[in-house]
């Protein structure tokens, strides 16, 4: 299964970029005998709207039309929050289920329009706080990292 992260905003080159990048790769190099492929991230250009709704519905376009038939999760301070153990169950899960591509969806600054959490298979939190999508990009590159090795017994995941 293909995944892919879709974030509104960009990242610069610096500690941000490399930490989610080095964690991805590391997510790549252990996926592979998972059944897992891709951990790629594109970004998407903050809309330039003058009002937030229409922020979030321009953003929420450009989204849907990237997605295809990908199965979709998005990140929202609104949504439940999982332990790491479940969120690896939810990617075997999914995984097992024989779907082929998943998304993740962090917001820009406005949050995600009520279409993307309307087609989400589930909206997860990070907790209840409001995190910048850099912080949240390098934390759900990391918890994708951690649920390989949940899902391959590896011991960097310790309870």
């Amino acid at each position: 299964m293909r995944i892919t992260l879709f974030s509104v905003g960009r990242l610069k080159n610096g500690p941000e970029r490399e930490l989610a990048e080095r964690y991805l790769s590391r997510a790549a190099a252990s996926g592979r005998a998972l059944g897992f492929s891709g951990f790629n991230n594109i970004e998407l250009s903050e809309s330039r709207a003058s009002r937030s709704q229409d922020r979030k519905a321009e953003e929420s376009r450009e989204i849907i039309a990237k997605l295809g038939e990908s199965v979709l999760i998005s990140l929202d301070e609104r949504g439940k929050t999982l332990n790491s153990a479940a969120f690896a169950e939810t990617l075997a899960r999914l995984r097992d289920a024989g779907n082929s591509s998943l998304c993740f969806v962090i917001g820009g600054p406005d949050g995600l329009d009520e279409t993307i959490r309307a087609k989400a298979i589930e909206t997860i939190a990070f907790g209840a706080m409001t995190l910048p999508h850099q912080i949240a990009r390098i934390v759900l590159s990391e918890q994708i990292y951690r649920a390989l090795t949940i899902l391959s017994g590896h011991p960097y995941h310790r309870v």
